[in-house]
């Protein structure tokens, strides 16, 4: 694989997809499995072109299944929803256990903080722009969730630069 092809996908992939991620969080309340199964095919052909050696990669997949585990526990509670479960292990994945206790620590101050901005929004009346809005309705609604997924995804893109990665971009 081509040192541009490699610089595109670490550059590309990763944030295009915490960038979907969030925002089909926020409008469909849903992320699809296609997003987790994109990170997990580009952290391997990520690891393959860099050469990561494979108890890196193992380390990298450890990580991932901690989350995992946990995550889904918190989904079987109905704590977070599944997409947001395996958004969290996919980008543990890439992360692995170097930045994932950072990660984890964004995603529950900013998850914390989206809580309360939304908790705010939905007492206060709909804003006539957003009215006819589903999307806006939905988020609204007191009965409704969280869209977590906006939270792990800024935190992802917050971690992110500090991975190697990133650090070995240009080199």
């Amino acid at each position: 694989m081509t040192v541009a092809l490699t610089d595109a996908i670490r550059l590309l992939l990763f944030p295009a997809m915490m960038a979907f991620a969030a925002s089909s969080d926020l409008f469909t309340m849903t992320i699809s499995n296609r997003v987790a199964l994109a990170l997990i095919v580009g952290f391997a052909i990520m690891a393959a072109a860099t050469g990561m050696d494979i108890n890196a990669v193992l380390s990298h997949a450890g990580a991932a299944a901690v989350v995992l585990v946990f995550a889904f526990t918190f989904f079987a509670r109905g704590w977070i929803g599944g997409g947001d479960a395996k958004l969290a292990a996919a980008t543990a994945l890439w992360l692995g256990f170097d930045h994932l206790v950072t990660y984890l620590l964004y995603a529950s101050l900013l998850g914390g903080l989206l809580t309360l901005v939304i908790l705010r929004f939905r007492l206060a009346p709909l804003p006539s722009p957003l009215a006819g809005q589903d999307w806006a309705q939905r988020l609204h609604r007191m009965d409704s969730g969280i869209p977590y997924g906006i939270a792990l995804a800024a935190a992802a893109l917050l971690v992110y630069p500090e991975t190697p990665w990133m650090q070995a971009f240009g080199k």
